[in-house]
């Protein structure tokens, strides 16, 4: 198969880029794929090219390249197809408009896949016929905004397929979003194996890595740290990480530690690439966020062998850890909770063994080879059933004149045709 992913920045870092290339290397052992990004901002990509794998851009913001799109006339008026829901809206312009068009009508792939709300919608107004369609998300349902729920509710009837990374939120589009005939499918993340040789169980350190950002609950980990050195001094606390666009609390953790009188245990450490030599450090990784759309860095620790204590929060950290074999969940926002989670397995050096050990066991089943299997699964079966959407797609290219739609294969009123659409077909 010929498979192509369109992602926001691949050259920059992230999540979703790293599971994206995860994915795409992994496929590329039996397909052909590609990775077309729609911004390119620098020469070489922060976390390597995968191997195999063509990359793309449309949209050049390198001011020392011959193709510079900066002064493009169009890069400074606001898109029109990129849902202004999707919190990357303000990046996308009319000349992302036209580019993402331009590239999609003249894909010919056999599945293209979107990365992120915003570009699975024009995936699904633009692609032409052939292609089928999928649509990942990697954020729930819960956290897009209810402006976005309400585009996507509209425009992914034209998908054939949404994969979330979690069953929890399979379930929320399957119950709340009205998508007949489109698939939808949980399909993890997936994390290879390390590079280094895992952790000992015998460094004296927690380890904690991810965004500076408040629903990460830094704040919490910090004082429920404070408890643990009272019994324990001679342990150590490294959070790895910086801020995002939505805001960096280095300044208030900071402030958080002094006034704990923790400077001498917990370190703001900055970020670190790769992180694996870091995770390797520690015998213990914490994870107290609220909200957990997944939990990359979670299967990261235990594919180190280091066993997480995490918070039991939506939706990815109890889809992962089996509470007491390979890890333990919390509850969420419980200060003494955490605290006692640490502290079980700082005092017992064995079962902080055992537990390391099972986390590797457990954690190989996020192996790319075995995620892409069951991503090449789903292709498959959408290649082989043809594409459901044929009809309505060009019912939404047709041409509208007073209420009426005019397709080739007739006129239909618009609420006809929108009935045909929720059957899934039309003509």
């Amino acid at each position: 198969m010929h498979i192509s992913f369109l992602l926001h920045n691949a050259f920059g870092v992230g999540g979703t880029i790293r599971t994206t290339f995860n994915l795409a290397r992994a496929l590329a052992e039996r397909h052909d794929v590609e990775i077309v990004s729609v911004f390119r901002h620098r020469d070489e990509p922060t976390l390597g090219a995968p191997e195999g794998v063509l990359l793309r851009h449309l949209v050049d913001l390198r001011r020392n390249s011959g193709g510079y799109d900066g002064g493009h006339p169009d890069i400074g008026r606001p898109a029109a197809v990129f849902p202004r829901g999707d919190g990357r809206h303000k990046q996308y312009s009319r000349l992302t408009d036209t580019r993402i068009a331009e590239h999609l009508r003249s894909l010919t792939a056999d599945v293209v896949v979107g990365t992120r709300p915003g570009l699975n919608c024009h995936i699904a107004r633009q692609t032409r016929r052939g292609p089928a369609r999928v649509g990942q998300e990697h954020l729930t349902l819960d956290s897009h905004s209810h402006r976005l729920r309400r585009e996507i509710a509209h425009r992914y009837m034209l998908l054939d397929a949404v994969t979330t990374v979690t069953e929890a939120d399979a379930l929320a589009y399957r119950s709340r979003l009205r998508l007949p005939g489109v698939r939808i499918d949980a399909v993890p993340n997936s994390v290879p194996a390390p590079a280094v040789a895992p952790a000992d169980s015998t460094g004296r350190c927690v380890v904690a890595a991810g965004r500076l950002t408040p629903v990460k609950r830094y704040d919490l980990l910090i004082r429920a740290f404070s408890k643990v050195v009272a019994a324990r001094p001679d342990w150590r606390l490294r959070i790895y990480g910086a801020g995002d666009a939505t805001g960096d609390e280095r300044a208030a953790l900071r402030a958080l530690i002094d006034e704990r009188e923790l400077y001498n245990h917990v370190h703001l450490m900055g970020t670190a690439n790769p992180l694996e030599p870091e995770w390797v450090k520690g015998s213990i990784a914490a994870v107290t966020s609220s909200l957990e759309s997944f939990g990359m860095t979670i299967v990261e620790a235990m594919r180190c062998g280091v066993p997480v204590v995490s918070t039991d929060c939506p939706h990815g950290p109890g889809e992962i850890i089996e509470d007491g074999v390979d890890g333990r969940l919390v509850p969420v926002g419980d200060v003494d909770a955490i605290a006692d989670g640490l502290l079980a397995l700082i005092e017992d050096d064995e079962l902080r063994r055992r537990t390391g050990l099972a986390a590797i066991e457990s954690s190989a089943r996020f192996d790319p080879a075995r995620i892409a299997e069951r991503h090449e699964e789903l292709f498959a079966a959408l290649v082989a059933r043809g594409h459901r959407q044929s009809g309505p797609r060009e019912a939404v290219l047709g041409t509208v004149r007073r209420g009426r739609v005019l397709l080739a294969g007739g006129t239909w009123t618009v609420r006809e045709l929108a009935a045909a659409v929720r059957r899934g077909r039309a003509g």
